[in-house]
This record gives C-alpha cells, sequence and structure tokens, in this order.
C-alpha cells in the first residue's frame, strides 16, 4: 500500500495516508514535479499509461510523484526520474506551489508540489507501468496544444504552466 505525507500550507508533515484515500478525501500532501528539458529547449512530456487510476492517458510533466515518508524532496525527484522515465540527470529546486484540481471519478488533487528543473538529451527507457508516450515539445507548440486541447493534459500540469511558466520556460537554465 503506498502512502502520501500529508502537510499543511507550510509543508509541516501531519501524518500519512494511502495514496487513493488522499485523493478521495482532497487531503493536502507533498509531491514532486520534474520538468526536463533538452539542450534544444523543448519540454520532455510523458503521457500516463493507461493503468493509471486517474489521469489516464493525459500529457503531463516529465514525471511526478510523492515523496515517502522520511525521503527528502530531492532524493524522491531523482528516484522517481529514474524510475519512471529511465534518465538521470542534475535537479535544481525551481519553486514550490499549492493547488487543489477536480480529477473526476470522486477523486481531487490536493498538493504541495516541490517543482524540479533538468537538463538531459538522453532518451528516455520509460516504465510502459507507468508512461505510455513520451515527446520532446518547444514551449510554444506545448501552449497552443494545451489552448486547443486542454483535456488532453493533466490538472496539475496545466495549473503549473499557467502560473509559473516564466520560472519554467523563461528563467529555465539551459
Amino acid at each position: 500500500m503506498e502512502r502520501v505525507v500529508l502537510v499543511d500550507e507550510q509543508d509541516n508533515e501531519t501524518g500519512l495516508m494511502e495514496k487513493q484515500q488522499a485523493h478521495i478525501e482532497g487531503k493536502l500532501h507533498r509531491a514532486i514535479s520534474v520538468f526536463v528539458f533538452n539542450t534544444k529547449h523543448e519540454l520532455l512530456l510523458q503521457q500516463r499509461a493507461g493503468g493509471k487510476y486517474h489521469s489516464a492517458l493525459q500529457w503531463t510533466n516529465t514525471c511526478c510523484s510523492h515523496p515517502r515518508s522520511g525521503e527528502d524532496v530531492a532524493t524522491a525527484a531523482a528516484r522517481r526520474l529514474m524510475e519512471e522515465m529511465g534518465i538521470s540527470c542534475t535537479l535544481t529546486p525551481a519553486f514550490t506551489f499549492v493547488y487543489r484540481a477536480d480529477l473526476g471519478n470522486g477523486l481531487t488533487e490536493h498538493e504541495f508540489d516541490h517543482v524540479f528543473t533538468g537538463i538531459c538529451d538522453d532518451p528516455p527507457v520509460p516504465d510502459t507501468e507507468e508512461v505510455a508516450d513520451w515527446k520532446y515539445i518547444p514551449a510554444d507548440e506545448l501552449l497552443r496544444s494545451m489552448a486547443a486541447n486542454p483535456g488532453r493534459y493533466t490538472p496539475w500540469f496545466r495549473l503549473c504552466v499557467d502560473n509559473h511558466y516564466e520560472s519554467l520556460f523563461t528563467n529555465s537554465k539551459i
């Protein structure tokens, strides 16, 4: 049973809860999101696997997950990047943000999200249990696609790009 770390609005740990139950109850929990760019300034997107219990087959950032109890967020980000996408690179903390998003089917994502960026030109070797597909995309093409087809993208990814575009794409150290 996978558990998430429950937190308050200042990211102080308040307990643990089974992951799906946290999504059913909409409990605030700690998360990590990784945005990997190549040296052409394109963002590596993943399409979530079809077997995911929420947001299946939607496109999202390079990887996202939850740190384990007692696990540092930077360690969790590096671990999940390797587990999900089969790549490794230096990750830099970019920012944090809190959001709440309706996922449908009675599920709510409510996260204190630690966002990391990195640069890597290595081709991903994704875990097919996690990832259905992947692609690199330039920022302008991503914005056009998100505007035309918002439902193709995860709610948290849309919120992150909409609210933190400059931090991700303009201020990235590529």
